[in-house]
């Protein structure tokens, strides 16, 4: 079992106005096999967490610690965290133009494991995973997200987390902007993975529809960059009926 252990974490950005706190002391671990479901309004700090944990250079790291199995995250290089097990599915994912999927996946899961896929294995196994998220094949030789719409650049990131298999998944808000259908495809992708029982997964989301196909076992509420409040599955039937304005920034679970 791996553990991702977040403790005290403070974080800032600069902006035109100076220094901006954002995370303000926040504590969470997660184990393998756990999912845990980050709720919370816009502004809250749900998206910070999940780019300072994959080293955005953005985010300034003013106190406390991220550690994975004891090794010190905030250590690593953005490649090193990706070496280490962190796998990032982005709100916005990014077009990379002149850069065929293909390469792409074979690229990034030779750098991941150190060693090139058997060609023949790799090849079977990408035609599989694209075949259950419902990606046509001629998206593999397609420059990464290049003209994709937004359900087909989540896909791609499900696709890519369920092939480099990675110990923790940070999926942010990966829900934004799909329709029913791909939200239930979506998260099959997420269930498949972990289901395997070797990863564990930090979901961030505004909302509960997401939660109706992957079930979490716990559930945090972001309110002002801190915990407000934590639960089983059913704090979040309780924020679909009671929202957010329940909390203010004077809230928070203290470790």
């Amino acid at each position: 079992m791996s553990t991702l252990e977040i403790r005290d974490l403070h974080v800032s950005i600069e902006t035109e106005q100076g220094t901006k706190q954002i995370l303000k002391g926040v504590n969470l671990t997660v184990n393998t096999g756990e999912t845990h479901a980050i709720m919370g309004p816009n502004g809250s700090g749900k998206s910070t967490l999940a780019s300072t944990i994959a080293g955005h250079p953005r985010y300034n790291v003013d106190s406390g610690s991220i550690t994975l199995d004891g090794d010190d995250v905030l250590a690593m290089t953005v490649d090193q965290r990706a070496r280490a097990g962190l796998f990032l599915a982005m709100q916005y994912p990014v077009e990379v133009p002149g850069v065929t999927m293909t390469n792409f996946l074979r690229t990034a899961k030779t750098a991941i494991d150190g060693e090139a896929p058997k060609l023949r294995t790799w090849t079977k196994d990408v035609k599989a995973a694209m075949a259950q998220l419902r990606i046509e094949e001629d998206f593999a030789s397609r420059n990464v997200n290049e003209g994709f719409s937004g359900g087909e650049k989540k896909r791609i990131e499900i696709l890519q987390m369920e092939l480099f298999k990675p110990r923790f998944a940070i999926l942010d808000e990966t829900d934004s902007g799909l329709d029913v259908d791909a939200l239930k495809v979506v998260s099959e992708g997420v269930n498949r993975a972990q289901g395997a029982g070797n990863m564990g997964t930090l979901l961030i989301t505004h909302y509960t529809r997401i939660l109706r196909y992957i079930k979490p076992d716990f559930v945090h509420v972001f309110i002002d960059g801190r915990v407000a409040e934590e639960g089983g599955p059913e704090l979040a039937d309780r924020l679909e009926d009671e929202g957010y304005d329940r909390f203010d920034a004077s809230d928070a679970v203290t470790a």
